[in-house]
């Protein structure tokens, strides 16, 4: 595995979108469409685990620490957390929760301390703000892989110069979910995390990838190798079970290592249900589609 100080650094781009994708325009220019706004205490707490890892010093060293969280949902709840959790360790934070529903923002005022935290109308544009990190978790589950890919263009053109937009999916309690880390030239990172005592196998979080992904875990494409690989390495690795699925997943998530996938950050992440690659490694094979 690579050292901390190397993480998301390597690039990789989508290939472009053929067509424009139809994005619905609502008040003020936001770009979307509502999502259910469906969310709970706590749910996302394995990405802010994640972001409070391996993304505060990004936040430390910008002028203005300021994170967007764009589709928070119905509540508040979920964009305060975030809140809470980077606040001790990145000085003058602020963070903007972003809704493309009217009557979401209005249901969240009594929330508002700017510029601490805030809520506005916006959409895949940012609404105008230029973050250094943004959290869009379970927005574009409803779209199309093109449109999507689209309003990925969309979200990293709006970031700040060194800016990080991290877009994925989980399920409703958050012990399921994985993400990618992107910046302004594209995919960099996939990450898995779970509650691994709710796994029977590693593949089962191919039901919780981001739409780039979720249509490519076919056989022959490189995230169902990936997957598979994990899952043979976590059959090796049965005998630990006695010391816990937490050891397992880490003996698992090592032997990926060894086997010479490129994985990012320190082993001390897979303790804590976690494995992230390279997206170079997972990327769609977009020859092998158009083959088939």
């Amino acid at each position: 595995m690579s050292e901390s100080g190397r993480d998301h650094t390597a690039r990789a781009t989508l290939p472009p979108v053929r067509r424009a994708p139809r994005l619905a325009a609502g008040r003020a220019r936001a770009l979307g469409l509502p999502t259910r706004g469906t969310t709970n205490a706590n749910r996302l707490r394995r990405v802010d685990r994640w972001l409070l890892a391996t993304q505060v010093p990004r936040l430390r060293d910008a002028a203005r620490p300021l994170v967007v969280d764009l589709g928070y949902g119905a509540s508040a709840v979920t964009t305060l957390e975030l809140v809470d959790r980077l606040a001790p360790v990145v000085p003058g934070l602020e963070v903007v929760g972003l809704e493309i529903d009217p009557s979401r923002v209005a249901a969240v005022a009594a929330d508002r301390d700017p510029p601490r935290v805030d809520f506005r109308l916006g959409g895949f544009e940012l609404a105008g703000l230029r973050p250094v990190l943004v959290r869009a978790l379970n927005v574009l589950r409803q779209y199309d892989e093109d449109s999507a890919a689209r309003a990925w263009d969309t979200m990293r053109g709006a970031l700040a110069p060194g800016g990080l937009l991290v877009e994925g999916t989980c399920d409703e309690w958050g012990r399921r979910a994985s993400w990618v880390a992107l910046d302004e030239g594209g995919p960099l990172t996939l990450t898995f995390a779970a509650r691994v005592s709710d796994l029977q196998r590693p593949s089962d979080l191919a039901e919780r990838l981001p739409k780039a992904l979720i249509h490519h875990n076919v056989p022959g494409q490189p995230v169902y190798e990936f997957l598979r690989a994990f899952d043979a390495a976590w059959a090796s690795a049965a005998g630990l079970s006695t010391f816990g699925p937490r050891q397992r997943w880490a003996a698992a998530v090592q032997a990926l290592a060894d086997d010479g996938w490129p994985l990012v950050g320190s082993t001390r992440r897979a303790k804590h249900g976690e494995v992230t690659v390279r997206w170079a490694a997972v990327a769609p094979d977009r020859s092998s589609a158009a083959a088939g």
